[in-house]
This record gives structure tokens, sequence and C-alpha cells, in this order.
């Protein structure tokens, strides 16, 4: 800093200086702009640096200077250790900054206080107001001291009494936030009472639903076989009716017989829906992975669908692969996806085409499904996936139907591990996606059988007990076939006659082919006898049993009963 800055330089030589200096540092700080409480801070810390200097004979120079702070520097000789003097401790909390250099015996101490924010100093006008100053007596600075305690004491007192009031007040706060929160408390546990019976009341009727969903699981489970086998007795009587025949129908009749084939059919379709849907829903549903000859899978379905939709103006595409790309999966159930979403399509499109397109992406399958029909409105997109929704119109009138085949199909898509996605324009047509993957994990059951020589037939229903009989016979080799109508003499025949290859039907009243199965399985003379599991389920396995093959009720004729004796014939 430049002396054009300085304001006052003061000399002192004794402890009795300290006084006179304290005195120009309050001058000094009042011509600069600082104000009461500043003021005495400076006179204070100056004081103190002064009384560290001068302890020790000496004397010392004080420099006033201004330009944007007020700056002051004490100089002279001065003790070793005057950076640990608890004096200057005490004046740097006074002031904005206290530096110390120390050369040999001298020292310089430096004191800045920054000036009020705005403030600018005329320092020769501040000069000339402190040259005039008189000189001021010890007794003068004490006085001022003491009007500086008093003061200090007067505005301590205020902020006492400020103190008490906010605390009165916080207080009085205090008491309202409490007062709030017992409220608040009080609310929230009556709010926590009505959530708590709320879910106690949600519980309730969740365990409601979940019985009323295992009465619904019981009572398909035991209406299964009292819808199903009626109607696979009436195809299967209608189709010995026709084989047999003699002379043949007419064509009235023949025309007659295929109209009850059909409704046969369609009902057996509807009710297996039906309960497959209910199987689905419960997650029983166990794909039986395969290896899937698609090229033979779709054949099939052109082959079915061709004939029993035609329309003149509807042109049915199934893709024909060669050769066919390579999948393990459900070949049932991916049939039944497929026939679904065909027939869906060839019901709802009165002119244009059906395609189903098949493509490859790496470890995926994708099946594309695409009709000109008459489409589904967007808002009507995602209810068709509700069970029993149809879309209404003339046409949905008119074709018919349960509502269950998306939402079945949906569900098996899944069970396969694939991804279905619906997209569709109303007067354009409609497009289904199912992407499957290629290769699951393989955990399908192995089929089994044994060289028929004995055979019992164990089945309450005597229309498929003759059926199977009359199948039998006409089976090369001679056979001795034992007849069980009722489940429960069922093991002690068996462990009686001892057979090499058992026909089971799975649904009887009072004991279940389950278990017949499980008492077989049991019986170490019995554990290896081969089992052909007759059945209208469609997704029944039978889970790892080597010795068990499958005969759908629907199927059965005399060729299917040779193929699952031949099978069972090359079991283990």
């Amino acid at each position: 800093m430049t002396a054009d800055g300085t304001v006052l330089r003061v000399h002192l030589r004794g402890e009795a200086d300290v006084f006179a200096l304290r005195h120009s540092a309050r001058s000094v700080a009042a011509a600069v702009g600082l104000d009461g409480s500043d003021q005495t801070r400076v006179a204070t810390a100056l004081s103190e640096v002064g009384r560290v200097l001068l302890a020790f004979p000496t004397a010392v120079t004080a420099v006033f200077e201004v330009t944007q702070v007020l700056e002051i520097r004490l100089a002279g000789p001065g003790p070793t250790d005057v950076r640990d003097r608890p004096g200057l401790a005490a004046a740097a909390r006074l002031v904005d900054d206290l530096d110390v250099s120390q050369q040999g015996d001298q020292v310089l101490i430096t004191l800045r206080k920054k000036l009020p924010p705005g403030r600018v100093v005329d320092v020769p006008r501040v000069r000339a107001e402190l040259a005039a100053l008189r000189p001021t007596t010890p007794a003068d600075e004490l006085w001022r001291q003491n009007q500086d305690l008093l003061t200090a004491l007067e505005e301590a007192e205020q902020s006492r009494d400020a103190q008490i009031r906010m605390n009165a007040e916080l207080e009085e706060t205090n008491r309202g936030v409490m007062a709030l929160y017992g409220e608040l408390t009080e609310e929230l546990e009556h709010t926590n009472q009505g959530v708590v019976a709320l879910y106690a009341e949600l519980e309730d009727r969740s365990q409601r639903l979940r019985e009323a969903n295992d009465a619904k699981t019981r009572f398909l489970r035991h209406v299964n076989h009292e819808l199903r086998a009626p109607v696979n007795s009436i195809l299967g009587l209608i189709r010995v009716m026709t084989d047999l025949a003699d002379p043949p129908f007419s064509d009235e009749q023949q025309h007659q017989i295929e109209l009850m084939r059909r409704s046969a059919a369609d009902l057996l379709r509807m009710v297996n829906d039906l309960l497959d849907l209910a199987k689905a829903e419960a997650t029983r549903i166990q794909p039986s992975w395969e290896d899937v000859d698609l090229r033979v899978l779709l054949g099939q379905l052109r082959a079915a669908l061709a004939p029993a939709h035609a329309r003149a103006d509807v042109a049915l595409v199934v893709a024909d692969p060669d050769p066919p790309p390579a999948l393990v999966s459900d070949g049932m159930l991916l049939t039944q996806v497929l026939r679904n979403l065909l027939t869906n399509a060839l019901k709802y499109t009165v002119a244009g085409s059906v395609r189903l397109d098949l493509s490859v992406a790496g470890d995926s399958l994708t099946f594309v499904v695409a009709d000109t029909g008459i489409g589904i409105p967007a808002d009507q997109q995602e209810r068709v996936f509700e069970e029993f929704y149809q879309v209404p119109g003339t046409l949905q009138a008119q074709v018919g139907g349960t509502g269950l085949g998306l939402p079945l199909v949906r569900r098996l898509v899944a069970a396969l591990g694939g991804e279905l996605a619906l997209r569709s324009e109303p007067g354009t047509g409609t497009t289904v996606t199912v992407v499957v993957p290629r290769e699951p994990a393989p955990s399908g059951p192995v089929t089994a059988g044994s060289d028929p020589m004995r055979v019992v037939l164990v089945d309450d229903d005597p229309t498929f007990r003759r059926m199977l009989r009359t199948a039998l016979d006409s089976t090369p080799g001679p056979l001795e076939v034992a007849e069980v109508a009722d489940a429960r003499e069922a093991l002690p025949v068996i462990q009686r006659i001892r057979p090499h290859l058992i026909f089971l039907d799975l649904r009887m009243p009072e004991m279940s082919g389950e278990e017949i199965l499980a008492a077989l399985r049991a019986d170490s003379a019995l554990a290896t006898v081969p089992v052909v599991v007759v059945t209208s389920e469609t997704d029944w396995t039978g889970g790892s049993d080597p010795y068990v093959a499958l005969l759908p009720k629907a199927d059965l004729d005399e060729a299917t009963v040779a193929e699952a004796m031949r099978s069972a014939q090359g079991s283990p």
C-alpha cells in the first residue's frame, strides 16, 4: 500500500501509550465510516497488539492507511515468541485479517478491517480531521472504555431479552406443533385401523375367491369324465357305424351322419377349450417337449382346415417349408394354437385370403397368421383375450363361438415359452404373430409298452370297452382280454391275472386312473407292466413313467389301438 493512503502515524514508547493507540484506532475507525461496534473491535484489537509489543522497553510505530480496507501496521522490536502471545489470538478474532512477520528482533504486525460496502473514503479529509484531534489522557480513555462496556452490557441485556422472547415464542410454537402432532397421530391411528380392516376384508375376499376357484377346479375335474366321455362315445359309435355299415348308407343318410359327427366334434371342441382354459388358469398345462416335424404339422393343418372351412372367395395358404426348420416343442399344443388362430381367421374372412407364414430368426420361430377379414376395432383388441368375450357385429352373431379361443391361445403360447402379438384394422384384416423358442429344455415323457398276451381293460364306460374290445379283436395273435368296469376292482383283477398290457381310463368314479397307476408302481411285481392310458384329456402326459403310453379317446380306432400296442411293446 502506498503512502498516499496514510491517514495517521503514531509513535509509541511505553505501555502507557496503549491508551493513546486505542484512542487513535477508535478515531480512525470512526473517520472511515465503521459503526460503533466495529470501532470498539478495532480499538480493542489494536490495544491488545500494542500491549504485546510494548511489554518490553521498545519504540513502536503504528501506521494507519486506507484504500478498500483499513490497514494498521505496527513495527518495532519485539519478543521472539510474539506469535504465541495470547493477546494476538484475541486481536485476530476482532478483525478480518491479522498477519505477523518477524526478521531477527524486528516484528511487523498488520491488521485489516473491511470498510462498509460502497464506502468511499476521502483520505485528505480524514487525514485533516485526525490531525486536529486533541491528545487524550489515560483517564479519558478509561472513561471511554467504561462507556463502551456499558453500551455492550446494554446491548447484551437487550439481546438476552430478545432471546427470552424468542424462546417463549418457540415454546408456544412447539406446544402448537406437539398438539398438531397429537392430532395427526390420532388421525393416522384411525386411518391405520381402517387400512388394517380393509386388508382383513381383502384377505377374506381373496380367501373366498381362492376357495371358489378351488371349488371350480374340483368341479371341472369331477365333470371332466362326464362331459367328455359321452361325446367321445358318440363320435366313436358314429365311426364304428360308418365303418361297419352293410349295406352302405344312402347319400342322405351319410349327410345326416356327417351332421351328427360335426355337431359332436364341435361340442367336444368347445368342452375341450373350456377345460383346457381352466387348466391353463390353474397353470397346470405342462408341455411335452419333442422333435416337431413342421412340414407334417402344417400339412395336417392345411388338410384339416381347407375342406372344413371352404369358401369360394377365401384362399387358405399355409406355409410348406422345404426343408422344415428344426423345432423342439409340444406339437399338440402348437397345433392347437395354430388351428385356433386359423379357424378364427377363416370364420371372420368372407373374401380374400388367410395365410400362415413361417420364418426363422436366430433361436426363435415366428408364425404369422394374416387374414383380409373384417378386422377388430382398436378399443376391442385387448378385450378379445378376455374369456367368453366376442366383438359385437352381424358376422360374429352368424358364425357364433364361445369366446374361449384367443384366451386359450395366449395361455398356450405362454406355456410354450413364446409371445403373442395382435395387430388389426377394421375393414382391412387381422395379423397375429406367435414367436416360440426353437429349442426349449427337453423334458418329455417316454412312452412304454410290452409284449401283449394277457390284456386288462379298465373303463367304466361300456361303450369304450366295447370299442376297445372290437379294436383288440382285429389285432393279430391270440389275446386274453379281461374287462373291468369298477375301478375299485381293477387292482385285484390285475394282481390275479398278471397281464402283459393294461388299457386304463384316467377318469372314473370312486377311484381315478392315477391312483391305480400309483398302486401298480408301488407293487414290485406289477411296477413294470405297460399301461396304455385312454383319456379325453389333451394335456395329460403321464409324467416321466417309461411304462405309460397315451391314447386319446377321440382318436380311438383299430389303427390307433394297434399303434399303442406296438409302442408299448417297444418299452424298456
